[in-house]
């Protein structure tokens, strides 16, 4: 509980300062002196930038974070969605707890549903990231902005590259996340004072979307499920405990609400390359999150039978939230009458926000699909591991080129991948289907079948490629001989005719 205004308890029992002039007063200070390092001697832009950073949070926020239970000067939390194109801030109420406080729709993403991997290549990062106060930046050229602080170790262990990734204003991304100016100016508002309320840093979860079981069985044949179940792992400790976990990064993965064991002395130390140190997770978050799991195991694999998969490349160079999507599709008319004016030519405003002119909505293009596979993660095991393999998946990934465009594509059946896998092996399968599978659901998109194997030896590869044409055996008939040579059909060369069993070969 509040302490008479001077200080907020956290769940560990520490209390942290907030409301202090002198703490406004340094952070403040330390804002002006970062603008003016920045600005030089623009006193325009200076002034321009203070007005932005420092600009007072709404009423009707402050009666949100009043009806919460919440104080505007405790902690936060970021989570990031791609696919649903949402950026939602997280506000620890009075109980010590998260709470979502507000949800805000993002402009502008690019590149596709994955992490990013080098620079240029256009892509928003996914995973967990923290941002500090000197990660702030409010004299941005996108209005304002704060660093996401990418790469992180995770990142650098596997050699990804890139920099200056950032939540910002304008609604213009190139592997950033791009809000409105409206929109980034209270979220910078929101993260100032949580940090004039004592918090050091506050913690950026970027998901590729939510962690359904919907939308784990749309994405089954993404090659980055692998790495999105790790992230989803961290989803879930947030979910079920509402409580900021603890991210560590060891033997290139992510580790979550580690603690140094009873009988351990030494505090745990973890390296993004090195092996894990021995540690534990409390047995309440355990059980927790292994029973949402197993829930979540078992509604996906419900789901896999009648949900379409998702496309693993869209095309259209990121996405944007369908609000400011509708926006940029009404057309106006224009001065001279005539319709055909769009939106975004002329500046579009919403109620979260104006979408400038100059804005690049996402572009339509043919998506790339792919059939249910196993990526390499998944053949160790692991419930969807095996669901896969059972399914029959494979790894293939093909765009249809143009001049197929319209035609039926050629089938690939398991006697051809088994001929490439045996390729002196002649494999003739003979399908059977079973009569009562008709009854079950999704028999028609994923008929059960059982196979009769057959293998023969392949014919040898002869000398000739053309068949040579039929020889005789005998150049000329002998004379002491009592019947003509036997002509054989396709004589074979270097090899000699058999002889009739059961009479002698003279």
């Amino acid at each position: 509980m509040p302490n008479a205004g001077l200080g907020f308890f956290q769940p560990s029992g520490s209390l942290v300062l907030i409301r202090r002039p002198l703490v406004r007063m340094l952070f403040a200070s330390a804002a002006t002196a970062v603008a003016i390092a920045l600005a030089g001697c623009d006193s325009e832009t200076l002034t321009r930038s203070n007005l932005r950073a420092n600009q007072p949070l709404s009423p009707k926020i402050l009666a949100d974070i009043e009806q919460k239970n919440m104080v505007k000067e405790t902690p936060m939390l970021i989570r990031l969605f791609k696919e649903e194109a949402e950026l939602e801030v997280w506000k620890q109420t009075r109980e010590g707890r998260y709470a979502l406080l507000k949800t805000y729709p993002i402009c502008r993403w690019s590149g596709e549903l994955g992490p990013k991997v080098k620079e240029g290549d256009r892509q928003a990062p996914e995973g967990f990231y923290t941002v500090t106060p000197g990660q702030m930046n409010p004299n941005s050229s996108y209005y304002l902005a704060f660093n996401m602080g990418y790469p992180n170790a995770y990142d650098r262990a596997y050699g990804r590259t890139g920099s200056e990734l950032m939540v910002h204003g304008d609604c213009s991304s190139r592997g950033c996340y791009a809000m409105t100016d409206e929109q980034m100016g209270e979220i910078y508002a929101l993260a100032r004072e949580s940090f004039f309320g004592g918090q050091k840093a506050f913690q950026v979860q970027a998901f590729p979307f939510r962690m359904t079981p919907v939308n784990l069985a749309r994405h089954r044949a993404n090659p980055n499920m692998r790495f999105w179940r790790m992230l989803k792992e961290g989803y879930d400790h947030f979910e079920v405990t509402r409580l900021e976990p603890k991210v560590n990064i060891c033997e290139k993965r992510y580790v979550f609400d580690a603690e140094a064991s009873s009988d351990s002395t030494t505090p745990l130390s973890f390296n993004a390359a090195g092996k894990c140190p021995a540690y534990e997770v409390p047995a309440d978050i355990v059980a927790a999150v292994r029973e949402k799991q197993q829930r979540d195991e078992i509604r996906t694999a419900e789901l896999i039978n009648h949900t379409p998969v998702a496309p693993i490349k869209t095309g259209t160079d990121g996405g944007m939230n369908p609000v400011y999507q509708a926006a940029l599709n009404v057309q106006h008319p224009d001065a001279s009458g005539q319709e055909g004016v769009a939106v975004h030519a002329l500046a579009a405003t919403t109620a979260h926000g104006t979408v400038p002119r100059h804005i690049n909505p996402p572009r339509v293009s043919r998506p790339v699909y792919t059939s249910v596979q196993a990526t390499p993660g998944e053949t160790s095991g692991g419930f969807f591991g095996r669901l896969t393999r059972a399914m029959g998946g494979q790894e293939t990934a093909s765009e249809e080129p143009k001049s197929l465009a319209g035609r039926p594509r050629p089938v690939e059946t398991a006697a051809h991948r088994m001929g490439r896998a045996w390729p002196g092996v002649r494999v003739r399968l003979r399908p059977l289907r079973i009569g009562w599978l008709r009854e079950l659901p999704g028999h028609r998109s994923h008929p059960l079948r059982l196979f009769r194997l057959r293998l023969r030896p392949s014919r040898p590869r002869w000398r000739h490629s053309v068949r040579s044409p039929p020889v005789r055996h005998c150049a000329a008939p002998a004379p002491r001989r009592r019947r003509p040579c036997r002509r054989l059909r396709h004589a074979r060369p270097h090899h000699r005719a058999p002889s009739r069993p059961g009479r002698r070969h003279r």
